[in-house]
């Protein structure tokens, strides 16, 4: 079956706090949406309360933290709440924000996560979308020493290295597998900062609403204790002893690589900017904001370019589950008429078949001397063959029961078939079996596009 599209359950719920960077008091709500609406920022302290989309091509700025804009509405500091949102299985997620920021809260996305949980999570009607990466997407930065890919899989994993040549750091490395662990392994782990940054980030107008409170603040030289309190007196915060290289606040560190899990929770957050959910496995080396939404953009146009020209992938070098002698046992069918080579992969409530088309057929004899096409009937009956071998494979005693079409729907041709092709039928049930009474959706592939579709209804009866 497939996955379906979420959203939270309650109303609203609310969360307030200060911006990071600008320092204002900020109020944030979340609130369901319909399907297909995915994550938009509303600005509802300005006119109209314009929305946002949380895509990749609206991202503005990458300096200190993820920013995006749309039609002269800005938002800042989104990566911690979209972390939250994806990784708990939310496809569509209303959020309003009263500035042009979100509030840092305690710097990790726990209290996004926490909200959103006890809110609700509920299921959809629409499908989730998602996106199987099939060649690998990189994006590498040389001079920084960056690499970031993603590799083919069948799930999403992450996997981050870094390296900041520090000695209180070292290096990192975080992974997660399952999204399962993602409230007490990553949401956690706070933002970081180093005590050298500080100083210059204070003198550039950021990092006001910033405190021991928020980030894990790590020195990375020896300071007098001077220095250190004019730091602190630009800030305008508590002076702290110089205490040398290490951690400002220890006893705010929950793991020892937490600064890596930190990048891998950014990560989660700038590619959900892609707009779909990815199945593939991402290796990055020293990320960043730069990095993940460039890589985040190299998906999304290829999204973009997919969702209007779709491709459909099977893997045609799998074992069959059904070979010919198997398909032989469920149907009637003989030579000439038998249309279905072998079965790849069989559900409860889908399957998907394949033929090898050859000039050698005999319809080729006439459909047409000097230039073979498939007859656009025997398409039909391809897929017809197919989606019986699904309903016999749902009854007892399938020896016993006999498919037969009674109407036949919406044919559409979307391109010709000819010798040396390779087509793969995709049948499913669109209504579950009542009264012997089959629906059924099905589609022809040759190199993962569509080249006919239709939709059929089916008897099943016993045999005499």
């Amino acid at each position: 079956m497939s996955e379906k599209q979420k959203t939270i359950k309650q109303a609203s719920v609310t969360l307030k706090g200060r911006g990071l960077h600008t320092g204002v008091e900020v109020e944030l709500t979340f609130k369901p949406a319909p399907e297909n609406y995915g994550y938009r920022f509303k600005r509802v302290d300005l006119e109209n309360q314009p929305e946002i989309k949380a895509l990749a091509e609206n991202v503005c700025d990458t300096s200190r933290s993820t920013a995006i804009e749309e039609k002269g509405a800005r938002v800042g500091t989104i990566e911690h709440v979209l972390a939250a949102a994806y990784a708990l299985g939310i496809d569509n997620l209303c959020i309003e924000v009263s500035a042009a920021e979100t509030p840092i809260m305690d710097g990790s996305a726990a209290m996004f996560a926490k909200a959103l949980v006890e809110a609700g999570i509920v299921e959809q009607e629409a499908d989730k979308v998602f996106y199987e990466i099939r060649n690998t997407v990189n994006f590498t930065n040389e001079e920084k020493g960056i690499e970031l890919s993603v590799y083919p899989d069948n799930k999403l994993t992450y996997n981050v290295m870094v390296d900041y040549n520090n000695p209180v750091l070292g290096n990192q490395y975080a992974s997660i597998n399952s999204f399962d662990n993602f409230a007490t392994e990553i949401a956690p782990c706070k933002t970081f900062v180093f005590l050298s940054d500080v100083l210059f980030l204070a003198q550039n107008n950021l990092i006001k609403g910033g405190d021991l409170a928020n980030a894990l603040v790590i020195v990375d030289k020896e300071y007098s204790q001077a220095e250190m309190d004019k730091i602190a007196d630009l800030m305008g915060k508590p002076h702290v002893e110089a205490k040398g290289a290490g951690y400002l606040n220890a006893q705010d560190l929950i793991f020892s690589n937490e600064a890596a899990r930190h990048k891998l929770l950014d990560l989660i957050g700038d590619l959900a900017l892609t707009g779909v959910w990815i199945k593939g496995k991402v290796l990055a080396t020293r990320p960043g904001h730069a990095s993940n939404v460039e890589l985040a953009k190299i998906i999304r146009n290829e999204v973009k370019a997919f969702q209007k020209d779709p491709v459909e992938y099977f893997d045609l070098s799998k074992p069959p589950v059904l070979d010919i002698n198997q398909i032989k046992g469920l149907l009637p069918h003989r030579y000439p008429f038998l249309l279905v080579d072998k079965i790849i992969e069989i559900g409860k409530d889908y399957i998907i078949g394949v033929k090898n088309i050859s000039f050698n057929e005999p319809q080729f004899m006439g459909h047409f001397p000097t230039e073979p096409v498939m007859p656009g009937v025997l398409l039909i009956e391809a897929m017809a063959q197919t989606g019986g071998i699904l309903v016999l494979n749902n009854v007892d005693e399938p020896e016993r029961y006999s498919t037969y079409f009674a109407k036949i729907d919406g044919v559409k041709f979307k391109n010709k078939v000819v010798p040396g092709d390779t087509l793969v039928f995709k049948l499913i049930f669109t209504a579950p079996i009542r009264r012997g009474m089959v629906m059924m959706k099905g589609q022809t592939f040759v190199n993962g596009k569509v080249v006919c579709e239709g939709e059929f209804v089916a008897l099943v009866t016993k045999n005499k």
